[in-house]
């Protein structure tokens, strides 16, 4: 009897409070990104045997230093992967980022492979890091047939996220993680990965191959002004994305302001709650989603401002006209 060869698990590490350690005397005794990707896998018991591991050290940097053409490197690299015949892939990283990462990887990679974005909220220096059980976790879901076609993935905590939903919502929990609109979409359960709710796959975006040009990133608060929305084209923005209170509203001071600007790039509209859709046809104020709509501004759908921001960002970087950027967010 010929046994079935175990499925190829790529795992990137990018670093992040997972790879983290510190040296005494150095740092200033703080914990920085150290560990390479073998040592990290080396730090995980219980490893399936059922899974043939390749661990890569592509980045070991804080996550909030990296940037679009690390996403469009690392996508680039997921897709040499597949094509040779790797079932899934494991992206190991800090959390601060994780919701905007794997939300990237989600558009720009077009496999039904998964991939699986996890890392930690306790370093290995602690008494109960978490990075261990988040790492076998994830490796049993990116090896798990029921994974496929999920599109991007976030694994903490045993629970799975689908990278569109997702959120870091506590700054040190280990329970940080949470898809507000439409909860986990599954869970592990004995190691087995346990899929409830499937996504439908969302329409890709090519990598860029130059600049990505920079998006701006507004929220709105009580008494703002107009002034930092005048100033976004003469900063160099390409497109701004604003976090409205509630669902879709903004002060009626920066109305004429939104206008203007969205004559000459796509202005985005998205909810500064964290979840839920955007409305579109409920309220008539100056302000309201009807009146922003109505003034060119873009709704953002289910999408928060940070994931809003990305597609955005892509979609730009790729050429995108201001009506196929229209089409791409009525789409979600």
């Amino acid at each position: 009897m010929v046994r079935d060869e175990p499925p190829r698990v790529a795992v990137f590490s990018l670093g992040g409070t997972i790879a983290s350690t510190n040296t005494p005397g150095v740092d200033g005794g703080g914990v920085t990104p150290r560990l390479a990707a073998k040592e990290l896998l080396a730090g995980v018991p219980g490893l399936p045997d059922s899974a043939e591991l390749e661990a890569v050290t592509f980045r070991q940097t804080a996550s909030g230093d990296l940037t679009f053409d690390d996403l469009t490197a690392l996508a680039a690299e997921i897709e040499t992967r597949f094509e040779a015949g790797a079932a899934g892939v494991v992206v190991v990283q800090g959390t601060d980022t994780i919701e905007e990462t794997s939300f990237a990887l989600d558009l720009l990679i077009d496999a039904p492979n998964p991939v699986v974005v996890t890392g930690a909220m306790r370093n290995p220096t602690l008494a109960s890091p978490d990075g261990p059980a988040n790492l076998r976790a994830a490796v049993q879901v990116a090896a798990s047939p029921e994974a496929r076609g999920l599109g991007s993935l976030v694994v903490l905590n045993d629970e799975i996220h689908a990278a569109r939903f997702v959120s870091k919502t506590h700054t040190s929990s280990p329970a940080a993680f949470r898809s507000m609109t439409a909860g986990p979409i599954g869970w592990l359960v004995e190691g087995r990965p346990r899929i409830v709710l499937r996504t439908t796959p969302l329409p890709g975006i090519p990598v860029p191959t130059g600049p990505i040009p920079p998006v701006a990133l507004l929220t709105m608060c009580l008494g703002e002004d107009e002034r930092l929305i005048e100033q976004v084209s003469a900063l160099g923005y390409a497109g701004l994305v604003v976090e409205s209170f509630g669902g879709g509203h903004v002060s009626a001071r920066t109305v004429s302001a939104l206008e203007r600007l969205a004559a000459t790039m796509p202005v985005v509209l998205a909810s500064r709650t964290g979840g839920g859709d955007m409305l579109q046809a409920t309220y008539g104020f100056p302000g309201s989603e009807r009146d922003l709509i109505a003034r060119g501004l873009i709704p953002a759908g289910y999408l928060d401002g940070l994931k809003a921001r990305i597609l955005l960002s892509l979609l730009l970087g790729n050429g995108t006209g201001i009506e196929q950027v229209r089409a791409a967010y009525a789409g979600v």
